[in-house]
């Protein structure tokens, strides 16, 4: 009788021991989120051919989701927040929509206004997911850049600005009378570089010549009885673009700027900005701030889309949570830990890469007129005679390789440094010369994921050979993690003429120490006060460093990830503001602890 009743005990500890027991690995999501961007018209005269995600506005509606993104041509629809499907409306603007705006009115009607004209009828559904849409009886004008917000008594505001020299204003209409103007109009607020650093033009706040930043993408979130007015600063097209945030008690105002600015801000890493964007609330209360990065490679107006948490603090200070914001993070249905980072690190930076064939290989960077730094790369090959690529494991999103051919002949292999377990990839595909102008239908990226221990025996972790799916900055989760040191991409084909790739990132535990915890970490803020030098002394091991800083001890709300520098020189600081900062290393193990919080007056 004992040996039966310890059976269950025994069948359970194998089960828990052995190799085919499969652990449960929450949902993830990475940035850029992980869509099928639509082609642009930009530059579809210059034959310039990129997609591109920007200016997103997210709302929720009968307990899901929808999202509408600048010239789309559509929109997007998602029950979680992380798996979206493409909607193709009946009935559209002929252009697709232009910093669009959506409003979610008590569950009844979906408002939308983001004619690329700047003015037209503002649109209305019962039902987003069929896509017809009924236009309202009446044109409104400057509704470029809208930010439609319904108060909970009916009462209706259209915000609205893009601009380096004019403020953001706002309009009130009738929502009950064809959304006609009521003759309510005001400005609200404007930028102020001189007391604003990070709102200062310019890839790094900084320009040889423009001061003036643009305000645009303005947004309107009410919390606890207040309304926190958001805009964009200072380009799209740069590293610092975020959005700040006006706190008032009205929805006209008056606005007291929020001393803790920018509230979303990405200005290291792998991708960056966190410009122009939305704060949504999720049917469990949570909030979620979507917004736009730079990845203006073909073109400064080549982007894509984020979501970061968002929160508001005992003190009613609204702010986002993007540190380590371009790696692996909770999904929003984590019960405690969504949106933070789930402690997968990067494998595959500075790997040893060979290709099956080169074409090209560039490495591009913006620099501080707005133009770009080309580089093309000679062609290298090791004592094998292998290819050699330097930029597919680099941490630029702006550099890339071109195959020489889109077929099932080409290769990438990954030598990463150290092996590790690996958990995702993420795969981030470069448009060159693709010939693609439009939103098309069928495009599809086909493709396997190999990963090897010794670089001769392999095993397929991905097989989307025979996938449908289009997934431009693909992210790949395994449904258990593997220990590798060898990563490959086989090519079947994906869309556009060429096969390109700007980055292939592997993610997961390496099996080594994290690295020591920085020493010398000093903070120079500099005669103009917006600006600050900070130096640390390089710690043994640590791919990078990842700074915090903010208003209050307990307040570094603000991070900026960086690799390899020892240094770092900052123009993003408000001029009468007091600073708090803090530094900490990072390599594909972990994180070391942070230092002890700096005060810098």
């Amino acid at each position: 009788m004992k040996k039966l009743q310890l059976l269950p005990i025994l069948l359970l500890s194998l089960l828990t021991s052995s190799s085919w027991a499969q652990a449960v690995i929450p949902e993830s999501y990475i940035n850029p989120l992980d869509l099928d961007y639509t082609y642009m018209v930009y530059n579809s005269s210059k034959n310039i051919s990129y997609r591109s995600g920007a200016d997103p506005a997210v709302i929720q509606f009968r307990g899901e989701y929808y999202l509408f993104v600048t010239r789309s041509f559509g929109y997007w629809h998602s029950t979680d927040l992380v798996n979206w499907e493409f909607i193709k409306p009946k009935q559209w603007f002929f252009e697709g929509s232009n910093a669009p705006t959506a409003f979610n009115y008590k569950d009844s009607l979906v408002y939308f206004a983001g004619d690329p004209a700047g003015y037209g009828s503002i649109l209305y559904t019962d039902n987003p997911k069929e896509g017809l849409w009924n236009p309202v009886a009446s044109i409104s004008n400057n509704i470029q850049d809208s930010e439609l917000f319904i108060d909970d008594d009916g009462k209706t505001y259209l915000y609205w600005g893009s601009s380096n020299v004019h403020p953001i204003r706002v309009k009130m209409l009738d929502k009950d009378d064809r959304m006609l103007e009521t003759g309510v109009k005001k400005d609200l607020i404007n930028l102020d570089e001189e007391a604003h650093g990070w709102e200062r033009f310019g890839e790094n706040n900084f320009h040889p010549t423009l001061k003036e930043g643009y305000m645009e993408g303005a947004s309107m979130t009410k919390h606890e009885g207040k309304y926190y007015l958001q805009y964009a600063a200072p380009g799209t097209q740069f590293n610092v673009y975020g959005d700040g945030v006006y706190v008032g008690e009205t929805p006209l105002g008056p606005f007291e700027y929020m001393p803790n600015n920018p509230m979303s801000f990405k200005p290291g890493g792998f991708t960056n900005g966190a410009g122009h964007g939305i704060t949504v609330k999720q049917t469990n209360g949570q909030y979620w701030h979507f917004a736009t990065m730079a990845l203006a490679s073909n073109s400064h107006w080549e982007r894509r889309l984020c979501m970061f948490p968002t929160y508001f603090d005992e003190d009613g200070l609204m702010y986002s949570n993007t540190s380590y914001g371009d790696y692996p993070r909770f999904a929003p249905s984590h019960p405690t830990k969504a949106g933070e980072h789930n402690g997968w690190m990067l494998l595959s930076y500075k790997g040893k890469v060979t290709v099956s064939s080169s074409q090209l290989q560039i490495t591009k960077s913006t620099i501080t007129d707005g133009a770009f730094e080309v580089t093309e790369l000679p062609q290298k090959t090791n004592a094998d005679g292998s290819i050699l690529s330097e930029v597919l494991t680099d941490e630029n999103p702006k550099s890339f390789w071109v195959a020489e051919a889109n077929d099932a002949k080409q290769w990438v292999t990954i030598k990463m440094i150290q092996p590790g377990n690996v958990y995702a990839l993420q795969l981030n595909f470069h448009d060159h010369e693709s010939g693609i102008y439009t939103r098309v239908e069928g495009l599809k990226h086909r493709f396997i994921i190999e990963t090897s221990e010794d670089g001769a025996n392999w095993q397929t972790v991905i097989d989307r050979s025979k996938s449908y799916k289009d997934t431009p900055n693909a992210y790949l989760v395994l449904n258990q993690p593997v220990k590798a040191k060898y990563v490959r991409y086989r090519n079947i084909e994906v869309p556009g003429n060429n096969l390109a790739l700007s980055e292939i990132r592997v993610f997961g535990t390496g099996y080594g120490k994290k690295p020591a915890k920085v020493n010398g970490f000093e903070v120079d803020r500099q005669t103009d006060r917006r600006d600050a030098q900070l130096t640390w002394d390089t710690v043994k091991n640590a791919q990078g460093y990842n700074i915090r800083w903010g208003i209050a001890p307990d307040k570094l709300y603000q991070s900026w990830l960086v690799y390899d520098e020892h240094e770092l020189f900052m123009r993003c600081l408000d001029r009468d503001q007091t600073y708090y900062f803090s530094i900490e290393a990072f390599n594909e193990n972990g994180i070391s602890p942070q230092t002890q919080v700096i005060k810098v007056d």
